[in-house]
């Protein structure tokens, strides 16, 4: 006999968030990884909260809810909140009860530069290596190097002159049109009125230019995952540079090799990683800085294969963690957004090495 489509709305639940997520449920273990991070945390946020007055939304509640808009690509807070306000899977790993009233969106500003912030980023990055140096997942001798393009949060129409001397608007309103024919703009003469810190900058000669940042990432070749990370203003040597910054901060151990796409193949990159006592296993271009001394070793083969591995990286930063657009303005917090999006690819990526997701439901 067929049943007769009637809602009755029942007014209490009997079974708790615990009971309603899945044994086998991936986020489960990942929750034990990220409590423990945050556990160890816990002297890093006594001290950003006064001991008197009203008490404020836990920061490890804070943390977890920005962990789960990365690893489930939403693309702003505001919709964060109202995820976490009907997604049961979402409120029991942010460590909420059913009936908890969820925060407002404004919450994640207010403490952008308390938790949010690079300190904090780069603390929680390097809490989620302990984890892969325990495991012994982490090589210390062979590394991978590159750069990607962030697109920043300003529109063309706010790169104008710096003196002011542009084209006036067409027409008013929030979005007016403005006419560039014939205008030559480079970041010498303009700048951003939205974002003074992004550049106008293009990967490639083809490309078109957009408004930008360069986020840069250190990659051990064993499992891919990342070690250490920039972001810089967008210029023509920024990759480069950056690279030779994460390598005197993370390449410690001499005779380590680092390899890098053709773009790194410049005879004074490839002078001061020697100094370093580095190996360089950059592709090599018409007239490479490198020779046959390098290229005749079977770990230089090595070196270029794995060096797939870090377009991983950026792949997935962009399209699950939202890293494609900046969400924010200004190098600071860009910096932030990308350390600790590196960080949260560190933990899928392990949680993949893991199996974990073989074991889902």
């Amino acid at each position: 006999m067929r049943k007769t489509d009637v809602t009755q709305h029942a007014m209490f639940s009997y079974r708790s968030l615990e009971e309603r997520i899945p044994e086998r449920h991936p986020l489960r273990r990942l929750r034990i990884l990220v409590d423990g991070i945050l556990q160890s945390m816990n002297a890093e946020f006594a001290p950003l909260y006064s001991r008197r007055g009203r008490p404020s939304i836990a920061p490890e509640r804070l943390l977890r809810a920005s962990l789960i808009q990365t690893l489930f690509t939403i693309r702003s807070e505001r919709q964060l909140v109202q995820h976490i306000e009907y997604n049961l899977l979402y409120r029991w790993f942010v460590g909420m009860n059913i009936d908890e009233a969820v925060w407002n969106h404004s919450t994640f500003s207010a403490n952008r530069d308390r938790l949010f912030g690079e300190r904090m980023a780069q603390r929680f990055f390097a809490e989620v290596l302990l984890i892969a140096q325990w495991q012994d997942l982490i090589s210390d001798e062979h590394f991978t190097v590159d750069g990607t393009q962030i697109e920043a949060w300003a529109s063309m129409k706010s790169f104008v002159k710096k003196d002011g001397s542009g084209k006036p608007p067409e027409d008013g309103g929030r979005n007016a049109t403005v006419d560039f024919k014939g205008e030559k703009r480079s970041n010498e003469t303009h700048h951003s009125t939205t974002d003074p810190d992004a550049r106008l900058y293009k990967k490639s000669a083809g490309d078109k230019s957009r408004m930008s940042y360069l986020s840069h990432a250190l990659m051990e070749n064993r499992n891919g995952l990342v070690v250490d990370a920039e972001t810089t203003l967008a210029t023509g040597t920024a990759e480069r540079d950056a690279a030779l910054t994460m390598a005197k901060r993370s390449m410690t151990k001499a005779g380590s090799t680092l390899g890098a796409d053709n773009g790194y193949d410049a005879f004074e990159f490839v002078k001061q990683l020697r100094k370093l006592k580095i190996t360089p296993h950059v592709a090599q271009k018409k007239h490479s800085a490198i020779d046959a001394r390098i290229t005749r070793h079977k770990g230089y083969a090595v070196s270029l294969k794995k060096r797939k591995l870090v377009e991983q990286i950026f792949g997935w930063s962009k399209t699950i963690g939202g890293l494609r657009k900046a969400r924010f303005v200004g190098l600071a917090k860009v910096r932030a957004q990308t350390i600790f999006t590196f960080a949260v690819y560190n933990l899928a990526r392990m949680a993949t090495i893991f199996g974990w997701r073989l074991s889902t439901v």
